[in-house]
This record gives C-alpha cells, sequence and structure tokens, in this order.
C-alpha cells in the first residue's frame, strides 16, 4: 500500500453496488494512498429504481449506504455518504409524463428524505444542483427552486450542499441564494469545479492543470474523480486512484500547504469532518 504520509480525499466519487466494482474500486483508491471518501449516491435509475414518491429514494440511499459501510472497512480512513438527488431527474420525470412543478415537488421531498438520513445518521451531506444541459424555463426555474430547497435543508440539519450544474466559474448568485435560506457559503460546494470559481467552495476535477490553478490561487478547494462505477464507462470520469496520484505529484512539487487544504482544512471548514483523527 503506498503511504502518503497526509490523509486523502476524494470529495466525489459514485459506488454502484449493483452493477459496479464497488468495493473493488475502493481497494484500488486505498491500494495508491487514498485514505477517505464522499460517496454521492448514483442517479435513481443507474441503480434501477424508478421513482413515483419520496420513499422510492430511500432504496437508493440505502444501497449507496451499505456501500459506504464497505467502503469504511477497506481505508485506513473512512467513508461518508452525501445523499440527494441528482437534477437531471428532472428530465426523466418530464418523459414519463410529469409537469415541471409536479417533478420539483417529487424532487423536493426525495431532498427531504436525504435530510433526514443526515439528521438521524449515516449521511455527511445533502446533493442537489440544476441541470449542465439547456432546459426550457419552466424547468430551469423549478431546477432552481429544488436547488433552493436543499440550501433550506442543509442550513435547518447544518450540514453542507453538494452541487451539480452546469459549468462555469462564477456562482455567486447561487452562493448568496444558500445564504439567504441560511445556509453559508462555504458550505455549499461545486462539484466538477475548474480551478477558478466566484461563490462556492470548488471540488476541483483531478485534473493537473485545474488544480495546478486551485495551488495557485491558494483559496479553499477540495478533490475529486467523480468516478462513475459503470462498468460500461471504465475509469469515467476519472479513475479511482486519480486523487492520490495527484496528491503524490503535488507534494513532489513541493506543495505541501496545498494538500493540506484541500484534504484537512478544507473538508473540516466544509463538512464538519477530521480526516486526521479518523486516520487508523
Amino acid at each position: 500500500m503506498d503511504d502518503l504520509d497526509t490523509p486523502v480525499l476524494d470529495d466525489h466519487l459514485h459506488l454502484d453496488p449493483v452493477n459496479g466494482r464497488n468495493t473493488e474500486a475502493v481497494e484500488e483508491f486505498a491500494d495508491h494512498g487514498g485514505t477517505h471518501l464522499l460517496v454521492l449516491n448514483k442517479p435513481s435509475w443507474g441503480l434501477g429504481v424508478e421513482v413515483d414518491d419520496a420513499d422510492d429514494f430511500r432504496e437508493v440511499f440505502d444501497l449507496t449506504a451499505e456501500a459506504v459501510e464497505d467502503a469504511t472497512a477497506v481505508l485506513d480512513g473512512r467513508a461518508w455518504p452525501v445523499l440527494g438527488v441528482h437534477p437531471a431527474l428532472i428530465s426523466q420525470l418530464l418523459d414519463r409524463g410529469y409537469d415541471p412543478e409536479e417533478a420539483r415537488d417529487l424532487m423536493q421531498a426525495g431532498l427531504d428524505v436525504a435530510a433526514e438520513y443526515v439528521a438521524d445518521g449515516p449521511a455527511l451531506a445533502i446533493k442537489s444542483g440544476r441541470p449542465h444541459y439547456d432546459v426550457e424555463d419552466a424547468v430551469w426555474e423549478a431546477s432552481n427552486d429544488v436547488m433552493k430547497h436543499a440550501f433550506e435543508l442543509g442550513g435547518e440539519v447544518g450540514c453542507a450542499v453538494q452541487l451539480h450544474t452546469e459549468g462555469g466559474e462564477d456562482f455567486t448568485e447561487v452562493a448568496e441564494w444558500a445564504e439567504d435560506r441560511g445556509l453559508p457559503r462555504e458550505r455549499v460546494v461545486k462539484h466538477y469545479s475548474g480551478g477558478r470559481m466566484e461563490g462556492p467552495v470548488p471540488s476541483v476535477l483531478a485534473d493537473k492543470d485545474e488544480l495546478e490553478v486551485a495551488v495557485e490561487r491558494a483559496e479553499p478547494f477540495m478533490m475529486e474523480t467523480d468516478f462513475i462505477d459503470d462498468p460500461d464507462r471504465p475509469g469515467a470520469v476519472l479513475g479511482p486512484k486519480t486523487v492520490p496520484r495527484r496528491v503524490r505529484w503535488l507534494l513532489e512539487a513541493g506543495h505541501d500547504e496545498a494538500i493540506r487544504n484541500a484534504h484537512v482544512e478544507t473538508p473540516a471548514r466544509v463538512y464538519g469532518i477530521d480526516t486526521e483523527a479518523t486516520l487508523e
């Protein structure tokens, strides 16, 4: 096992206990020096679950929570679930005959269940967002309402919210929406971020060029692979060993402070987790 002498957190990775590599992917991460994971539930349809009411999300969340328990068993640190509703679900629901308001209501109800998992136990944070592709105005408005509801829930239960959105570098307005609903902007995370980000905390896809930008900025950031654990797309978006490899690369370049920022200080600030104390 590769020991990098630091906590190594992948801030956004998926595990698929139904069709994917699941714990085998975690072992690969650990073998290269990875210690901690935030595991996002896959979209409901990716796990073969069709949602028609809020309780249907429980199957998705329970599968993810079980995968996280198995992941923790093979890590020197631990894993945590981040649970929520993928923003592309709205398009799935529209295709099935829902109107935007009905889809919004169901997705918000799913987020209520996710918040329950945070308040009562296994989950650390909530996932929400809005489509990363063009949609009609009514769908965009409904999606923003879903995201705003996630911010309200995060404020109520005291947890961070990870966002899946369109690309870009300025999400100041979104961070303000969170603050207006009782969630500090430093608890809003933009998943699949580049190295530059205004508003939320960037979870930077572990691309060398983008990481160099984040290191140069010296602002709070984290690192992720967005590994989707899909047998039809092995290694997508990035493979589970990528974050540990990028940590080694940055340490070899003398960026010890940036590694502490991304893997100790920022996770503590955003999620309230201690990646050092949770190492064996």
